[in-house]
């Protein structure tokens, strides 16, 4: 006797009709290995979590550190780099560190010179000891200083020259007027910046404005708000301001470590 298709069925198994299709359920065996990746998932995003409360724990200790040590109203920007940090603090040392830091205080009664934006990378930062204290293997950073703070340290104008790494210099005086004179900048010795090479712009060059301006100029501005260690290579000009290149190595950043 002919049996069609329809009629046949599966021994044991449940038949959805034509069109259907049969999903067998998982096998002991395949649950045994979702439930395993399931947590291997779970366990590698908690690593992650744990790693990035750590992290956060240690820039903010950083941040500590550098605020009490430089003096600034706002606590720096701190970023650790590398993964994963709990390895790195294991350690006791970070292998990368970015701060920024903002508006630091001027020190020093001769001419002081704020730091408007301080950047800072750090190599083998030291995480061991004291919350006050940072120690960096190596260090490179620039010292933003903008026209507005260089203005006010010296006394006169400053803004951008018309050629690079110059800057002009105006001198004003009631009933005297004003002249504008064109330096050069570059980094002088005990981390100061030096302005030579002058040459009148405009205006001219009367008695009392020359002595303004040799008041401002003849000697370099040094820069006594860095910390300790850091040694100033190369002094170039923007269109805000005056960078100020250093780098050191085996750097400690403390309370009073500001260049003397």
């Amino acid at each position: 006797m002919y049996r069609s298709h329809r009629d046949e069925e599966y021994v044991g198994e449940p038949y959805y009709g034509d069109g259907s299709v049969y999903v067998s359920p998982p096998t002991r065996t395949r649950r045994r290995l979702i439930v395993a990746a399931a947590s291997l998932v779970a366990l590698l995003v908690g690593g992650v979590a744990v790693d990035r409360i750590a992290a956060v724990r240690a820039e903010s200790r950083t941040a500590e550190a550098f605020q009490d040590g430089m003096g600034t109203a706002d606590r720096p920007a701190v970023h650790v780099r590398g993964f994963p940090v709990l390895t790195q603090l294991a350690e006791g040392r970070l292998d990368h560190v970015d701060l920024t830091a903002r508006d630091i205080p001027a020190d020093g009664t001769t001419r002081p010179l704020p730091v408007t934006k301080l950047t800072v990378g750090m190599d083998g930062l030291e995480t061991s000891g004291s919350a006050d204290v940072a120690h960096a293997r190596s260090v490179q950073a620039t010292a933003h200083l903008s026209y507005a703070d260089v203005s006010s340290a010296l006394g006169v104008q400053v803004s951008r020259g018309d050629e690079s790494g110059r800057v002009n210099a105006t001198a004003s005086l009631p009933l005297v007027g004003d002249v504008t004179v064109s330096a050069a900048v570059s980094a002088a010795q005990g981390n100061s910046i030096a302005f030579t090479n002058e040459r009148a712009e405009q205006g001219e060059l009367l008695p009392p404005l020359k002595s303004l301006l040799d008041k401002a100029l003849d000697e370099p501005v040094p820069l006594q708000n860095v910390p300790e260690g850091l040694r100033l290579q190369s002094v170039t000009t923007t269109e805000d301001g005056i960078d100020a290149r250093f780098t050191g190595h085996s750097v400690t950043f403390h309370p009073d470590s500001s260049s003397a």
